[in-house]
Order: C-alpha cells, then structure tokens, then sequence
C-alpha cells in the first residue's frame, strides 16, 4: 500500500470511530430549533445571516479561482495596465458598496423588528421570575408566589450521560404564558442563558436586567452560564421544565404547601438534637454552600477559604453565626439571613462545627439564630 493511500485509510478509520461514538452523536453544528416567538426570530436572523453568507463564501471563492486559473502567468497572461478605465473598473467601485449596503439593510431589516421585541416590557407577565447568580449555582424565586428554589448542577455519578447539563432542581414553567425574567447576581457577572426559549441578558451584582419569554411546547430545555465567572464556570447548567398550565398549577400548590410545612417547624420553639441537626445541615451545605468551600470542606486554595479545621468554624460560635447571616462584604461569601430560615441556618452551622473532623460538639439552635437576627 502506497504511503498516501495508508494516510487515507487511517484517516476514514479515525473518522468513523469519532462519528460512531454517541456522545459525538449528540452535537449539532447548528442551535436547537427554539420554542419560543422570540428566539424564533433570532433563529431566523441566525439563519439568514448564514445563508448570505455562504452565497457570499461562494461567490468570492468562485471568482477568486476563476481568476487564479484564467490569469495565470504560465498561460503567458500580462497584467492589463489599464483595467481601472475600462467599464467594469470604473462601476464596480460603485456597484459593491451597493450591493453591501443592500445586504446589510436585508439584515437590518429583521434585526429591527426582533430588538424591538427585546425591548417590549409594555405587556402585563402572567408570571414574574427573579433569577439569581451565585457562584455556582441558581437561585429562582417566583415573585407572585413566594416560592424559592436553589439549583445546583447533579455530580457525575448521578447525572449519567447528562452530566455537566443536569440538575437538582430544574425551574419548572407553564407553558403558553408570558414570563418576565428579572436577573441579577451575588457575587460577580453571571448570565442566564436557554437558548430555545429565552435570549441572553447580564446578571449583574447591584442591578436588575429583564427578558421575558412565551414557551409554545412543553419539554425539557438545557442552557447554562454565558459568562465567564470563575473557576466553576463550566459547572453552572441550566435545567428549565416546559409544563401545561394545569400542571404548573399543581406542581406551585405542592411547593407552597412544602414551604408552609418548612416555615412552620422552623418557626416551632423546639429543641433539636445535634443528631438531627448534623443529618439536615448536611444536605442544606451540600446544596449552598459546597460549590464554594467543597464537599469535603477544604475550599479551594487562594479562592475559597477551607472550612475543615477553620478557625470560623471551631472558634467563638457568635462570629460563626454573623458571618452567614450577614456574610462578609469584598469576598464572594453572601449574607444567608435572607435566604434560609433560622432551622436551616442552625443546622447548618451545627454541621460545620463537627463535620471533617472539627468534632467541636456544638449545637446551634434556631432560639440562637432568631436571637442573632434581632
């Protein structure tokens, strides 16, 4: 076999290996068909862009050869001294600004119509979203409901083939009603991004951004951070559920009533053992607080601080309760007060003080944080 034909075979084999595998399968070379009226329209102005485009490629390219090959030098051809008299010279100065101005009005035209929908806040949402930024995670709270959910994407073990766009908890919308997005974030620039259903705005520390967005189709829609906003970047997906209106409907009372159920018993003037509090701190740190200072409570060097062993988390317990009610203004630790109930906050402060080995013995109870509250 020839060296060249050996190259070839190696080639096709290789090829063929990469296209067989599944997970090469999954990638498209083109965005998810949206489900929405706006995207729709950005869709469509992504696609004419690209088909002028590429008439544009071919056109130039064509040319471009037809000229290499006609003109070359060893047909003998001499270089016409004067082309720039004759007719095609002198009008093509002027025909390509022509022509350029009139694709950029074909575009201009469309993008017109979708910028101005971006901009159209003047209809009444039928559902209000605020949707938080944080290193790395989300926070939704339905605005008109009183309804709070964090986010986090799910480790590998639990998210299989999904994994790095999957989620604990996904935001769940009804379908066929107008949502209003408010964006913001905690700690630095975030952007929340699902490309079939809604368009992309900053999430920015200190201010409020809007989109908004109709879902046509029920269905399940990945997106996540267009933002570069740290180390952990790559692990901020976005899981949003697409359901009916009567199922968002009975998904919205189930919350509720959990919520109601949490804030009762937190509100309980009981006494928690350090059991108890230890088994549901560890979920409510895995859930808030590991993106930051690990699961194992080590932090990330010269980023996050570690817990484990920590003098926050072993010394006087008033400064461990202050630093997460209220956080630690210029560090990317948020104030937790307004986010988690005196239960949740108790138990996870008492998981802190005895987990990876700190073994303080301590026990933080809900009287201790509604006294540090007021």
């Amino acid at each position: 076999m020839s060296k060249s034909r050996m190259i070839l075979a190696i080639t096709a084999s290789l090829m063929l290996g990469l296209f067989a595998n599944p997970a090469v399968a999954d990638y498209a070379l083109n965005f998810p068909e949206p489900v929405a009226p706006l995207p729709q329209q950005m869709y469509d102005l992504h696609m004419l862009t690209t088909k002028i485009a590429t008439i544009i490629m071919v056109v130039v390219i064509g040319f471009v050869a037809y000229v290499l090959f006609t003109f070359r030098k060893s047909k003998g051809y001499e270089a016409d001294q004067n082309f720039h008299k004759g007719a095609f010279g002198t009008w093509s100065w002027m025909l390509v600004p022509v022509i350029v101005l009139g694709i950029d009005l074909t575009i201009a035209g469309s993008a017109t119509s979708a910028l101005e929908e971006v901009e159209d806040y003047s209809k009444k949402a039928d559902l209000t979203v605020k949707v938080i930024g944080s290193q790395w995670k989300w926070t939704y709270e339905y605005m008109d409901d009183g309804i709070r959910i964090v986010s986090n994407m799910l480790p590998k073990e639990k998210a299989g083939d999904n994994y790095l766009r999957a989620v604990d908890n996904p935001l769940v919308l009804p379908t066929n009603r107008r949502i209003r997005f408010l964006h913001t974030a905690s700690d630095v620039l975030h952007a929340w991004w699902v490309p079939q259903i809604v368009y992309k705005k900053d999430s920015i520390p200190g201010y409020i951004n809007e989109t908004w967005t109709n879902i046509e189709k029920e269905g399940t829609y990945r997106g996540q951070c267009a933002e570069i906003c740290g180390t952990g970047h790559a692990f901020m997906p976005i899981v949003v559920e697409a359901v009916s209106p009567e199922k968002f409907e009975a998904w919205k009372a189930e919350k509720l009533q959990v919520a109601q159920a949490a804030a009762a018993e937190a509100s309980a003037d009981k006494t928690w053992s350090k059991d108890e509090l230890y088994s549901r701190g560890e979920g409510i740190y895995n859930t808030n607080c590991s993106g930051c200072h690990q699961v194992s409570g080590k932090g990330m060097p010269g980023v996050f601080p570690a817990l484990a062993g920590s003098k926050i988390a072993t010394g006087d317990i008033a400064a461990h309760i202050n630093i997460v009610l209220n956080g630690k203004s210029g560090t990317a630790m948020a104030a937790w007060g307004a986010q988690l109930n005196n239960l949740e906050i108790a138990a996870v402060i008492t998981y802190e003080r005895n987990a990876w080995g700190n073994n303080t013995g301590d026990v933080v109870q809900p009287a201790d944080i509604k006294s540090a509250r007021q």
